[in-house]
């Protein structure tokens, strides 16, 4: 099992490549399987993630080229076999995501119940009854949705679709069911991420009719097929505010190419208050700071809102910043298992229920940690690079779902970090 050794102390300085969006390119590889064209994909990034969908993907019977350079193709014309199996995506939430695409362009899926993180209730529930109100007979057996249209309906019908709950992958699921069902489907309700925004440009391109993407209602125009097309995987949004939080919190001076800061206001915003310049350089963010930060609480809440998939790496940040700060997690119930490990290294946290409190401002110093889940891992190797003498970061397999070789590209900002392999 992989390790992290991190020699902490030095600022970051330099460039570094932002990577293609991990929660951008899962759902666009499930969208090529809506068509029997070939399907391109630009900037897919090397992720654990992505080789088990891509694995799922040639269990279908699809065929799946790929090269070093981050170009996927895909060709689901010869799609034999609809179903997610148990043993492939035990470890990746994202499988649920093939349920749509499967069921609105075959009648029919078998897809296992996702795994993943262990940061909290993900519920299927929104997307059983979503694709229930266009028309599907779904049940869950022995850890499977088997979900199928009923006899005599052609497509899935049209429907307007309000969940309980803001869901991203509930919102990308419908998006692409809807496409090609018979009429129209109203998504009231809707998540507004930058990730489904770009799911929905690449649907336009193989020739669906949707509107509002962007926004909490989209309506959807369902066709009677789509083609094929060519698609950049939008910069990831996570990938560039972790990098942030890391060039900031070593009190560094780095460009993140490709990084998009109309995507990241809220976490910005933050880094601003604290103390750090953040510029917009066209095509990337350059981020300043002279290691004199000022702590700052957060809540986290749905986009545009702070992000929970920054929150572990701000309150890294918040660690060296003067000051006490309160963050509050309104997501996931279990998001604050990180904090155990960053009492490892010293810190000064409390936590009572979803609340953190945090006294910053404290020195670090290394010490052998635990990853407990993906953006976890990365607030320890954050918290690694400030502490002093060196930081062993443990089960970064989390690491390596989410991020496309990190250790290389803080290693080209100057960090003294390496891999152990056992």
């Amino acid at each position: 099992m992989d390790k992290l050794l991190i020699r902490g102390g030095r600022p970051l300085h330099g460039e570094v490549t932002i990577s293609g969006a991990k929660n951008a390119a899962l759902p666009e590889l499930c969208a090529a399987l809506l068509s029997s064209e070939p399907v391109t994909l630009h900037n897919v990034p090397r992720l654990q993630d992505v080789s088990t969908m891509l694995q799922l993907i040639r269990n279908m019977g699809v065929s799946v080229e790929r090269d070093d350079n981050g170009t996927v193709r895909i060709h689901a014309g010869s799609l034999s076999n609809p179903e997610a199996p148990y043993e492939l995506v035990k470890t990746m939430r994202a499988s649920v995501l093939a349920l749509g695409p499967l069921l609105t362009r075959f009648g029919q899926a078998r897809v296992s119940l996702p795994g993943g993180c262990a940061i909290g209730s993900r519920p299927v529930d929104q997307h059983i009854k979503g694709m229930q109100a266009m028309g599907a007979e779904i049940t869950v057996e022995q850890g499977y949705m088997h979900a199928r249209l009923p006899e005599g309906l052609r497509r899935l019908q049209g429907a307007r679709i309000t969940t309980d709950m803001v869901t991203v992958t509930g919102t990308e699921n419908f998006l692409m069911a809807a496409v090609l069902a018979e009429g129209e489907t109203v998504l009231e309700n809707a998540a507004m991420e930058p990730e489904i925004g770009d799911l929905a440009e690449m649907l336009i391109r193989m020739g669906a009719r949707i509107e509002g993407h962007g926004t909490s209602r989209i309506v959807i125009h369902g066709v009677e097929r789509l083609g094929g097309c060519e698609h950049q995987v939008v910069a990831d949004r996570i990938e560039a505010g972790t990098f942030l939080c890391a060039v900031a919190a070593t009190g560094g001076d780095a460009l993140l190419r490709h990084g998009r800061i109309d995507h990241l206001g809220a976490v910005i915003d933050k880094l601003q208050d604290a103390g750090a310049e953040v510029t917009d350089e066209g095509d990337g963010i350059r981020v300043r700071s002279g290691g004199k930060l000022r702590a700052q609480s957060f809540r986290t809440t749905e986009y545009p809102g702070f992000p929970t998939d920054m929150q572990a790496q701000f309150m890294a940040l918040n660690l060296v910043a003067e000051g006490g700060s309160m963050v509050t997690e309104t997501i996931f119930e279990n998001r604050f298992m990180h904090v155990n490990e960053m009492l490892r290294l010293g810190a000064q946290i409390t936590t009572d229920g979803r609340v953190a409190n945090i006294i910053g401002g404290k020195p670090l110093s290394g010490a052998a940690v635990m990853a407990t889940d993906l953006r976890a891992s990365a607030s320890l190797v954050i918290a690694g690079l400030v502490a002093e003498g060196e930081t062993l970061v443990d089960r970064i397999y989390h690491l390596d779902r989410g991020y496309d070789r990190m250790e290389a590209k803080l290693c080209g900002l100057g960090a003294d970090i390496e891999r152990i392999s056992q």
